[in-house]
């Protein structure tokens, strides 16, 4: 199949090319305005006790919250003073009704939750006109030049500008990642290929796949909303997998056309046998990517999506368009060679067989220590990976944008000089028609440890919504443990009661993702099992595949939880521990990182298989596997390294965190798993490594993804017992 793929890219490679280009230009015009649809909200599960609870309140109590937070200091006049009380009352009656619809002011309401303990400040909260997060960021913009009022220091801070700042510098990382990262990768695959011309193919299909998952986004938020930080992993994956896909098709090209194929002998051998692999790695990555349809959260749905729009169009494009490309070039893949001055041997001399090279000796310096490669390996990904059994989960707060941001200082600050959690309280929306009743809850309520106060701040009919304050950290487990105790408090008689606010949304968001989680597992895990043994006939291999992965995801976690939550490394790394790491993160990082193994994992299967298929010996498939792999694998992660590494840099602090997760679980999937654990393992598995019971043997045989559509050849007979390094 992918064979004859192969050749009708190549007889057609003109169209191919021509429709990639209209594509490119139609990406570029259209798909590139994403940015303007795209949200920084959805970390929720909008079926929750505290997302229903916010429906009720909207609905009879009308719409408040702290959109805009606008803090007012004076080093010299205290709250009290009139001139103070003048500047602020003034400025804010001068905003516009149609796009401030409510002010709530110390003057207004008062009480001390308002004032700063020195009463040298205090806080106005503004609730903005919109239906959404992009209506209300508007609205601020409309009116941030007018908040300031005269003789007083003002800043502007609250959950629109958090969202505002949030959005602007993700847009501004991606943009220098991919400022610095394009020209970077473009040097380091000259000097991996030798030649420019090969060089440039892996980054056009990156091109065409970042524009694609572009389009497909911006098509996506017409029908639900879309996260702006699935860009982020749409640049990631869409680069990465662009690299990964065109370093294994162009090498294979250059490999045939140095055993004297001719072109479209070449194009069709290298798709019959590199583009097959591509094929079941895409599918993979894009398995492991569709486990996180299944979470209710806008973020993690948004996530899947994008990777999974930078998935297929990157293998569609790899399958196509890299073909066509490759078919235009023929011979001139080699043009504008470097290897004069790196002083590198022509791939010719690479082409023939490669019984030697510095991965081949690894290898059988490895299978003649198995063991001792297979422990030692293993105690250092279990030591590794021990400190995530420590793990406390948290949520996001505006310490995850950098030090200085001036919406984080108003938060820092009316956390530090002001009633703490006045601004993210436990909000309980009750429904009582007996006011009795409500009296009763809320004296109730005052009774659960840790309540500082529950106050009735809002009532139409038979709703309330009663505010219930309390010490520490809206995001730390404590708190959590308040909101289950305020949630066991009984409603009043024939009412019913919703618990919402910051703290309750993220209980709520741990306990769906904790729910959830076992299914995706089971949907990655039973799903890359399956498409695995099609492709290489063996139900042992995707065991030993799924079980390497967990290894590297394991490290990768067991280093999340000393940096980021013990906050080792927060200096360097410039940002702030919050003690927790957010619950969202983790499943990202397994979804990708997960799909980038198997990626790595195909590519080195795939060519020991072919070895074994051809001399049915076990440990010289593996050696010349690796020599023939190896060196394409490693430059794979050097280069994907550099995408992801750029976004360890990034100024968001999740961001920087799932930067952070790749960055080390692809450096130690691609060196000690890939090249030390996996030959230490097929050495001591042997022949078992390609076992499969007959009835699956014969239905592999049927309906395997061989590289052809010839029938499949005679069992390989087994190899004889090795013989032990003493023997």
């Amino acid at each position: 199949m992918f064979e004859r793929l192969g050749r009708t890219m190549y007889r057609r490679r003109w169209w191919v090319v021509g429709l990639a280009v209209a594509f490119v230009a139609f990406g570029g015009l259209w798909g590139t305005r994403v940015f303007g649809e795209l949200t920084t909200e959805g970390f929720d599960d909008p079926a929750s006790e505290s997302s229903r609870a916010v429906e009720r309140a909207e609905a009879t109590l009308g719409r408040t919250g702290n959109d805009v937070v606008v803090l007012y200091t004076s080093p010299s006049m205290t709250v009290d003073d009139p001139a103070f009380q003048r500047a602020v009352t003034g400025t804010l009656d001068a905003l516009p009704e149609s796009v401030v619809t409510g002010v709530v002011t110390y003057w207004s309401v008062g009480g001390p939750a308002l004032v700063s303990h020195d009463r040298h400040a205090t806080y106005a909260v503004l609730t903005l006109a919109g239906d959404g997060e992009a209506e209300r960021g508007e609205g601020l913009e409309r009116i941030e030049d007018g908040l300031a009022a005269p003789g007083l220091r003002t800043e502007v801070g609250g959950i629109t500008a958090v969202s505002r700042d949030i959005g602007e510098r993700v847009a501004a990382d991606i943009a220098l990642a991919e400022t610095i990262s394009i020209p970077v990768l473009l040097v380091l695959l000259v000097l991996v290929f030798g030649s420019v011309a090969a060089a440039s193919l892996p980054l056009a299909i990156g091109g065409l796949a970042i524009l694609g998952a572009f389009t497909a986004l911006r098509a996506m938020s017409y029908v639900t909303d879309v996260s702006v930080f699935s860009i982020n992993v749409v640049t990631i994956l869409g680069l990465g997998l662009a690299i990964d896909y065109g370093l294994f098709m162009v090498g294979r090209f250059r490999e045939e056309i140095a055993r004297g194929l001719g072109v479209e002998d070449a194009v069709a051998r290298t798709m019959a046998t590199a583009g097959r692999t591509v094929a079941v790695s895409g599918v993979t990555v894009a398995v492991s990517l569709a486990g996180l349809l299944i979470f209710p959260m806008t973020f993690l749905r948004s996530m899947g999506f994008g990777g999974l729009s930078a998935v297929v169009v990157a293998m569609v494009a790899a399958l196509t368009v890299l073909p066509a490309l490759l078919g235009v070039l023929g011979p001139r893949v080699e043009a504008l060679s470097v290897r004069r001055l790196l002083r590198r041997p022509p791939p010719a001399l690479a082409a023939g067989e490669v019984a030697h090279g510095f991965w081949y000796r690894l290898a059988h310096s490895i299978m003649r220590r198995p063991v001792l490669y297979a422990v030692g390996v293993l105690a250092v990904l279990l030591l590794a990976a021990a400190p995530f059994l420590r793990v406390e989960f948290g949520g996001i707060d505006p310490r995850v944008l950098p030090v200085g941001t001036e919406s984080r200082v108003v938060s820092e600050t009316v956390d530090r000089d002001f009633v703490q959690n006045s601004q993210l309280p436990i909000e309980a929306i009750v429904t009582s028609p007996d006011p009795a009743g409500l009296a009763g809850y809320v004296a109730a309520v005052r009774t659960v440890d840790g309540v500082t106060g529950a106050d009735v701040t809002g009532q139409s009919g038979g709703v309330s919504r009663v505010t219930i304050t309390y010490l520490g950290d809206p995001i730390s487990a404590e708190a959590r443990d308040l909101v289950s105790r305020v949630r066991a408090v009984p409603a009043p008689p024939g009412g019913e009661v919703l618990v919402g606010g910051l703290t309750a949304r993220l209980a709520d968001q741990l306990d769906a993702v904790g729910a959830l989680l076992p299914w995706m597992a089971l949907i990655i895990v039973g799903a890359t099992f399956v498409l695995l043994f099609l492709a290489f006939g063996s139900v042992v291999l995707p065991i030993k595949a799924i079980v390497m992965n967990v290894l590297s995801l394991g490290a990768s976690f067991g280093a999340l939880v000393l940096i980021f939550q013990d906050g080792h490394l927060s200096g360097p790394l410039n940002f702030t521990s919050t003690g927790t790491l957010e619950a969202t993160q983790p499943i990202l990082v397994l979804a990708v990182v997960f799909g980038l193994s198997m990626d790595y994992e195909v590519f080195l299967m795939s060519r020991i298989r072919e070895e074994y298929d051809r001399t049915g010996d076990n440990t010289m498939a593996v050696a010349l596997g690796l020599q023939r792999s190896g060196r394409i694998i490693t430059s794979a992660a050097l280069l994907i390294l550099v995408v992801i590494g750029l976004f360890s840099i990034s100024g968001i602090t999740f961001i920087k965190l799932i930067g952070v997760a790749m960055l080390i679980a692809v450096l130690v999937d691609a060196t000690i798993v890939r090249a030390l654990l996996v030959p230490a393992t097929m050495r001591l598995l042997g022949a078992a490594n390609w076992w499969a019971p007959a009835p699956l043997r014969r239905f592999y045989d049927r309906h395997g993804f061989r590289e052809s559509d010839e029938p499949p050849p005679a069992p390989a007979p087994l190899p004889a017992p090795a013989r032990t390094p003493s023997g």
